[in-house]
């Protein structure tokens, strides 16, 4: 039986981006929908299901965060790549903040848009290929099977990545991590070393794991992260 090609959803109101990326994606060996705002986007994602979105940051009506902001509400983890100006510092980082995977600027090479989106599709699949029981450290439960996160009672809401990099952790508890060890386990792609990648991402799930909680993702300065109990 022919497996099925990955279907990508291109999220942009430039006519010209959305027939570059559909063209290039094809050639890729993606199927390719493509929507122009977000009342398109949305109708797209409830028609099928992508396997991965490529979205733009500023669209007719709203933005890209709105409709992040509405996956994720409807615990739909789809990985999302977003495409920001180069110089919108502030929305990489509230894309990454929202729920987003990763992020692209412009101008952008289609052929580091494809890369991308087959790491983020490795990441993605690696999750429901994780075996075993629950992980747990102190009040920290990891399920793989499940994809499920819990601090005691409270379930608490990851993306794929975000996911992927706890499920690191508490694979490894009790060890100090560096930058570069975590890009590799967990992005499997070569960001240029972009070490503020994995700070800006333990600072989001530190927020979502760690708030109001006891502390367990630790920063060791000069060296990495570790997930332990602070005797």
């Amino acid at each position: 039986m022919t497996e099925r090609p990955d279907r990508v959803l291109v999220v942009d109101d430039d006519q010209g981006i959305r027939d570059l990326l559909t063209s290039a994606l094809t050639f890729a060996g993606f199927e390719v929908e493509v929507a122009g705002d977000i009342p398109q986007a949305l109708a797209a994602v409830q028609r099928r299901l992508p396997d991965v979105v490529v979205l733009d940051v500023m669209l007719p009506g709203g933005t890209g965060f709105d409709i992040v902001q509405m996956l994720r509400s409807q615990s739909i983890g789809v990985p999302v790549l977003f495409l920001t100006a180069r110089d919108a510092v502030e929305d990489r980082v509230r894309g990454l903040q929202l729920g987003g995977d990763d992020y692209v600027v412009k101008p952008f090479s289609v052929v580091e848009i494809g890369a991308r989106l087959e790491a983020l599709l490795r990441r993605s699949r690696g999750h429901a290929a994780e075996a075993g029981s629950a992980l747990t450290l102190h009040d920290l439960s990891v399920d793989p099977l499940r994809h499920e996160v819990r601090r005691g009672e409270r379930l608490i809401k990851l993306s794929p990545t975000e996911f992927k990099l706890l499920h690191f952790l508490i694979t490894h508890p009790g060890q100090v991590l560096s930058k570069g060890q975590i890009l590799e386990a967990v992005w499997q792609y070569d960001f240029g070393r972009d070490s503020t990648v994995v700070e800006r991402f333990v600072s989001h799930l530190r927020r979502k794991v760690d708030e109001g909680e006891t502390p367990l993702i630790q920063t060791v300065w000069g060296v990495g992260y570790v997930l332990r109990v602070e005797s």
